[in-house]
Order: C-alpha cells, then structure tokens, then sequence
C-alpha cells in the first residue's frame, strides 16, 4: 500500500532536486492580466517560488487548487505539475508569479464525477503520464527455461552462469492488465472488482487531491502527512490528531489521548506474532476479526500513500505489522496488507514504512518478509502495482539483491560454467519470474552469444552489490518465524 516502504522517480517526472536551476522568475508576458473580476480562482496555473534540495530557488509551474481567506489574507493550495503530490502546499500572494498565470478554459470543463459535487469546473485536465522502460531489440528476453551463460565482460568478470532447462513450476496466475512495474507505472483503466486497493483515480476531485490534516502525534513522533486521508471531517480542522500508538485509535485531543490510554490495554498490535528476533517482531492481523484496528491502520497509512485508495471493508485482507520492541511495549515501524485469495498472484497489496523509520532498511525487511511468507506458501509472488515511488526504489534494489546474491552463489561443477534458469531462480527466492526478467534486464545483464543467453557480472556489479550487502545489516531469519498458511479458498466466509 507503507513503505510504504520508504521515498523513485518515474520517467519523464521531476523529483525534487531535479528540477530546473531556475535562478529567477520565468520571462514575463507584458500582456498577462488577472481574472476580469480581478482574483486568482482555483484551476489557474502559475510560476510559483519554492526551494529545492540544494536550498536554491526555483519557479516550476504549479495549479492552484484551493483559496482560502484568513484573517484576509489569501492562502492558495498549489499542486507542482510533474510533482509528487506530497509537496503541495499552502503559498503566500507574494510566491506567485502573476505574470504568467494561466486561466482555466471554460470549453474544457472538468465534467463531475458522477454528478457528485467536488470536481473542479474548468481546471486543466492533468495527463497520466505512464513510464515504460523500452528494452532494446538487441537484447532479446528470454523464456524461462532458455540457456544462459555468463562471460567475463571486458575480461573483469567473477562469475560465469549458464541457465540449463529448468524445472516447470504450476502457476495460477491468470495475466494482468498492469505490466510489471520496471516497464509500466500505469493506472488501470478500470477498477478490479476484488479486494484490490489500487485507485483507479475515478474519484480523483478536489476534496482527496487536497492534504486534509496537518500533523499526526504518534506515540514520540509527530508526523506531517503527505496525502489526503479520509479522517473525519470534524478532525481535519484540528491542528494535531492524536493517535493511539497501540491500537490506532484517533482522538481530537491530548486530554482524550490521555484518557483513552487509561483504557486501552493493548502494547502490541492485536492478533498473533508470528516472527521475532531481538526487537523487531511481526504481527498477522486477520481484517475481519481485527476490523476497528485494521481500519485505523488503513486511516494512517493512507497519509502517507498516494496510488491506493482506502475500503472500509477490510475483511479480505490480511495485515503484517512489524513492530519494534521496547521497555513500554511494541511500536509500529511499518507493514504491508495481502489479499487472503489473489488470482494475480499479488503477495502485498500495500507496504508503508513510516517516516521516521525509513532510510534504515526497514523498508526491504518488510519486503524479505513478505517472500518469507511466500516461500513458505509454495507461492512465487509480486506486489500489486503501481508501486508508489519509494516503493519502487525499495523492490528494485531488494530484486537486484536478492538475485545476484543466488548468482554469486553458484558454484561451478567439473570446471564448467554454473548454470541456471529462470524458473529456478523464480522458485528459489519466489520472486515472480516476470519481476526476475526486468530485473536482470535493469541490470543489464543479459546478453546473447553464440546461440544461448548470457549473464555477464561485471566488476563493478559484483563490487558493487558487495559493499551494498556490507550494509544490509537487518535480515529476516526463517527460523524465527511461526507461520502456518490458510487455504482461504476452502473457507465459506473469512
């Protein structure tokens, strides 16, 4: 969903730090003017002063979604066109560029979303703008079960691998519509009708493009959301929403917190812990049985989630919360949410690692978890796309891992070149054999000589993926965990 798991850039998009070093506002049009009622109005798009990174200035072209008055003066809620949404915010009048505004066409109205209220009348339609990775006629992809052998790659190479016919594995998967996420970062075109929390930004209107509280005190931490969260609208208005660390249940204030702690008997996310090992432990929530706590969950981690949309039915889902231990109880760190039944295969629907937790590699420890369960199921699985950028970054960079750790590891029999296939890597990490593909393809290790498929390791790769692996200090330890899977087609109801 987390992490959620911890902040990628897509193509084509702008990350903060990216963006033009623009040293001053954009050139002015002499002929520019205000609206003929002399005011800015939502949908206008404008030069707008931010700093970047680097602390320098910078004008990008921003929308203006929202205007309010306080105390009369104007504040004006600004979208960043080719910006991640988590850095929209509230503006002055004296950050604008009035010069160059642009006004909303009236022909090219924003029709409402089925004739509900909330859409912006006349606001510039915004683009998906889907990312593909376009891979080169010239490396062709191999089947599963297609020969490959490694070459040493300018005479630098460690690691020789050739793929041998591998063993067929049965796989339920029945296709998706998404592609997976190195080669699409799409929208489907239409909401799937199962437990999928996937947006299908149908109901993307003013109201959800607009981050609704302004910070949340969780346990020592207080957070600043990122996106909108469907909270009550009595406590968007508050300047802090309190919340139970434990069972993430929210109030409107300390006092209430206070009183509600004197009640709440929990120190650790109810259901069974399932892992341990030194302080970091894993729960298994069942969204039915745990329904108060795993819509509460949902609530929180939806502040800091952009591409799934939250359903307060959580009976389909289970919910993996890692927590870290300490002398007053188990505090959440992140988790991720799976389908009890996935036709597509989808091992985590959501992963979400909280802000103050990521960049510590939580974030691929949810994600190791996450294969854990699925070896353990006798399933291959993948994560339900899209991803959201951080997201990515952290499946990327736990694939490369995780597969040039098997590559590294082979050893080669009577002085030939080690050999393996496809599927057996897939069936060995239970990575779905669609993600072991882009992956190596990312990498850039396939190539094709002399009739079979190679897969060249480098120097720099291997040094690499060494010095990476030297800081990789948190790993989940199978033995640790206690986990029996549920058939949950065989259950009348869940």
């Amino acid at each position: 969903m987390a992490e959620v798991v911890s902040p990628v850039p897509g193509a084509g998009r702008r990350e903060p730090g990216e963006v033009g070093r623009a040293r001053g506002p954009p050139v002015t049009d002499p002929g520019a003017a205000l609206s003929p009622q002399g005011e800015i109005i939502e949908g206008c798009r404008l030069p707008v002063l931010r700093r970047n990174q680097d602390n320098e200035d910078e004008w990008p072209l921003a929308e203006i979604l929202s205007v309010k008055d306080i105390s009369g003066r104007k504040l004006f809620y600004v979208h960043y066109i080719d910006f991640n949404k988590r850095l929209d915010e509230w503006v002055t009048h004296e950050r604008l560029d009035l010069k160059k505004i642009q006004f909303p066409k009236k022909e090219a109205k924003t029709p409402t979303k089925n004739g509900l209220p909330g859409s912006r009348p006349g606001s510039p339609e915004r683009e998906v703008k889907r990312k593909v990775e376009v891979v080169s006629p010239a490396t062709p992809v191999p089947s599963e079960t297609a020969p490959a052998s490694v070459f040493p790659q300018n005479g630098s190479a460690r690691r020789a691998v050739a793929a041998q016919p591998g063993r067929k594995r049965k796989s339920n998967c029945l296709g998706t519509d998404e592609d997976s996420q190195d080669s699409s970062d799409g929208i489907p075109s239409a909401p799937r009708m199962t437990g999928s929390l996937v947006s299908d930004r149908s109901h993307d209107d003013i109201v959800t493009r607009m981050k609704n509280i302004e910070c949340i005190e969780l346990g020592r931490h207080r957070l600043k959301p990122w996106y909108f969260s469907p909270y009550p609208q009595e406590l968007t208005t508050l300047p802090v929403l309190y919340l139970c660390e434990f069972c993430l249940k929210y109030g409107r204030s300390l006092k209430c917190l206070q009183r509600h702690l004197t009640k709440c008997d929990l120190r650790h996310p109810p259901g069974n812990e399932i892992y341990r090992k030194g302080t970091i432990s894993f729960f298994e929530i069942d969204g039915r049985k745990n329904k108060s706590y795993s819509q509460n969950l949902c609530l929180l981690a939806k502040c800091f989630l952009d591409h799934k949309t939250l359903y307060y039915d959580t009976d389909p889902f289970l919910f993996y919360v890692m927590t870290e231990y300490d002398c007053k109880g188990f505090h959440i760190v992140g988790y991720f949410s799976k389908e009890k039944e996935s036709t597509e295969d989808y091992n985590v629907a959501c992963i979400l690692t909280l802000p103050p937790y990521q960049r510590r590699g939580y974030g691929k420890l949810l994600i190791e978890f996450s294969y854990e369960l699925s070896k353990v199921e006798g399933k291959t699985g993948t994560p339900e796309k899209p991803l959201s950028d951080l997201g990515l970054l952290s499946y990327r960079s736990y694939w490369s891992q995780t597969i040039l750790e098997i590559l590294m590891g082979l050893k080669s029999e009577s002085g030939e070149r080690p050999q393996i296939t496809i599927n057996e890597i897939s069936e060995i990490t239970s990575i779905k054999k669609e993600d072991v593909i882009s992956t190596l393809q990312y990498l850039n290790l396939i190539n094709y000589y002399k009739g079979q498929y190679i897969l060249t390791l480098s120097e720099d790769i291997v040094d690499g993926h060494e010095r990476a692996m030297l800081k990789r200090l948190l790993r989940i330890d199978s033995k640790c965990l206690h986990f029996t899977p549920k058939d949950w087609s065989k259950r009348g109801k869940w």
